[in-house]
C-alpha cells in the first residue's frame, strides 16, 4: 500500500507524534501479554501486498516442512491484484494451505488491519507492500501480538528508521518474532564464506566490490500519468520510480548487494560519496538515477566500491566480490541463488587455477530458508527479530542513493538523523488524499539535482 503526503496531518505534527514509536501503540497495547505461536497448532497467515513479492512469500513459506502453515486472508490496494493473487495461489494449493474465500479478501488503505484483524496472537503477517508503509503496518502487527515477515528494504529515510527501530524493541518486549526479507543472510554458502572470513583465511578485508549492472528493473521506469487512475494509486502500482515509496530503484534492488557485502565485512559504512546520473530517459518521468557509483568507507578505512546500472545494450554483471591481505572472495556471482561462493589465492578472481574453496554442497533455496528459520523461532520460542539489522541495511543503502542525489558526502548519523521524511502521514491516507508527490508545471516529478539541491534529494 502507499504512502501520502498530505493528509490532514503536517509533518511537524507527524514528527512531534513519532518521535518515539510508541505513540503508533497505546500504553495498554504496549503492556499487553507476550504472545508466541502454539508450536503444535495450525499457524495461519495473512498476505498484505498481492504483487509478486508477495505471491513468492506464500509459496517460499509454505515450503516449510513439519509444521501446518494455511493462509486465511489477503489485502491490497489494487482489486485486480486481489484476484491475480487469489486465482494463482489457489490453483497452487488445496485449501489446507490456502483457503481465503471472498469475505477475507480486502481491498483499500485499511486492508491490512481487515486482514491482520482474521488472525489470531501469534499467527504471521505477511508485509510484502512498497517499503514507505511499512513502518505504518508492522505497528498495527505489534498490536495485534503477530509474529511478522516484512520485505525488505523496510525504510527509505531517517524518520521512519528511526521509527522502525523503536518499533523493533517493542515487537521484542512483546516476544513477537520477526524475519526480514534480505534472504542472503540465510545462504549456506555466504554462511560459510563468512565464517572462512572471520577466521582469517582472507587476512584483514581492505576492499569489497558489487555489481548490479542490468537492464530496467521492476516498475523502475514509471510512465507518465494518464489519469485512468487516481494519482495516488498510479504512483503506489509504480512504486519503484518514486522516492517516496520504495527509496527507488537504488533502495529496492542494490540493498541486496550491500547487505551481503556488509555481512562479509561484518561492519556497517561510515559514510558514502557518489555519483550518478540519468542518461536516454525518454518520456518516463521516474525519480530514479539510471547509474549510481558509490564508495562507502567502514571504520576501519576499508572501502565498499557499487556499481548500479539499468540500461540495455550494456555489459551486465552482477555479482559481489571481497579482496583481504592475503586473498580474495566471490561472494556470489549468479544474482541471488545459487550464490557459488569461492576462495582464491592472492587476487586471482575466477581464475581455476589458483581456486582454494568453494562451497561443497547443493545451496539451498535461501528464500525458503529464511521461513524456514522464522518458523522454528516461533515453534521454539526462540528470539528472533531481525528488523534492527533490517533498518541498518536500509539506511547503508539510503545514505549512498542520497550522495548520489545530493552530490555530497553522506555520513551514516546524518542519514540517520536526516529529518526530510519522505512522505510522512501515511497511517492517514485515503483515496482522497492529495498524491504523495506532486508533478511539476510540465508534468514531470522532480528529480534528484546533485549539487544544485544539497540537502534533500529532491
Amino acid at each position: 500500500m502507499s504512502d501520502s503526503q498530505s493528509t490532514g496531518v503536517s509533518r511537524r505534527d507527524m514528527l512531534k507524534t513519532t518521535g518515539t514509536a510508541a505513540a503508533a501503540l497505546t500504553a495498554a497495547q504496549v503492556m499487553a501479554p507476550r504472545a508466541h505461536a502454539a508450536p503444535t497448532g495450525t499457524i495461519q497467515l495473512a498476505l498484505v501486498g498481492c504483487g509478486g513479492r508477495g505471491r513468492g512469500a506464500v509459496q517460499d513459506a509454505l515450503t516449510t516442512p513439519d509444521t501446518q502453515l494455511k493462509v486465511i486472508a489477503i489485502a491490497d490496494v489494487f482489486e485486480d491484484r486481489i484476484s491475480t493473487g487469489h486465482r494463482l495461489l489457489s490453483r497452487r494449493y488445496t485449501e489446507d494451505q490456502f483457503d481465503v474465500p471472498q469475505e477475507r479478501q480486502f481491498v483499500g488503505f485499511d486492508a491490512y488491519k481487515q486482514a491482520m484483524d482474521c488472525l489470531n496472537p501469534g499467527d504471521i503477517v505477511i508485509l510484502a507492500t512498497p517499503p514507505a508503509f511499512r513502518w505504518v503496518q508492522f505497528a498495527y502487527a505489534i498490536e495485534r501480538g503477530l509474529n511478522v515477515f516484512m520485505e525488505k528494504p523496510v525504510t527509505v529515510d531517517g524518520p521512519t528508521s528511526r521509527r522502525m527501530l523503536e518499533l523493533a524493541d517493542l515487537a521484542e518486549k512483546r516476544n513477537l518474532k520477526v524475519g526480514v526479507g534480505l534472504m542472503c543472510r540465510h545462504c549456506d554458502a555466504r554462511g560459510e564464506l563468512f565464517d572462512r572470513i572471520q577466521n582469517g583465511e582472507l587476512g584483514d578485508l581492505t576492499l569489497l566490490r558489487a555489481y548490479r549492472q542490468v537492464g530496467p528493473t521492476g516498475s523502475a521506469f514509471a510512465p507518465p500519468y494518464d489519469g485512468k487512475m487516481n494519482e495516488t494509486l498510479y504512483q503506489i502500482a509504480h512504486f519503484h520510480g518514486f522516492l517516496w515509496a520504495s527509496g527507488g530503484a537504488y533502495s529496492d534492488f542494490l540493498i541486496h548487494n550491500i547487505d551481503e557485502c556488509c555481512w562479509m565485512k561484518n561492519d556497517w559504512p561510515v559514510e558514502a560519496k557518489a555519483a550518478g546520473g540519468r542518461h536516454f530517459r525518454g518520456d518516463y518521468v521516474d525519480q530514479n538515477f539510471d547509474t549510481y557509483s558509490v564508495e562507502y568507507t567502514f571504520p576501519d578505512g576499508a572501502k565498499l566500491f557499487l556499481e548500479g546500472r539499468t540500461m540495455v545494450g550494456c555489459h551486465q554483471e552482477f555479482a559481489s566480490y571481497c579482496h583481504g591481505t592475503k586473498n580474495s572472495a566471490i561472494i556470489s556471482t549468479s544474482a541471488h541463488t545459487p550464490a557459488k561462493s569461492r576462495i582464491y589465492k592472492g587476487n586471482h578472481i575466477g581464475d581455476s587455477k589458483h581456486l582454494i574453496w568453494e562451497y561443497p554442497h547443493q545451496e539451498r533455496n535461501p528464500y525458503e530458508v529464511e521461513w524456514h528459520d522464522l518458523v522454528q523461532a516461533i515453534k521454539d520460542d526462540q528470539p528472533y527479530n531481525e528488523v534492527k539489522r533490517g533498518v541498518k541495511a536500509s539506511l547503508v543503502t539510503s545514505m549512498g542513493r542520497m550522495a548520489a542525489h545530493t552530490g555530497q558526502v553522506v555520513t551514516y548519523d546524518q542519514i540517520l538523523n536526516c529529518d526530510h521524511e519522505f512522505a510522512p502521514g501515511l497511517d492517514q491516507i485515503t483515496l482522497n488524499s492529495p498524491a504523495p508527490l506532486q508533478p511539476t508545471e510540465n508534468g514531470k516529478y522532480p528529480v534528484p539535482m546533485p549539487g544544485l539541491k544539497r540537502k534533500t534529494e529532491f
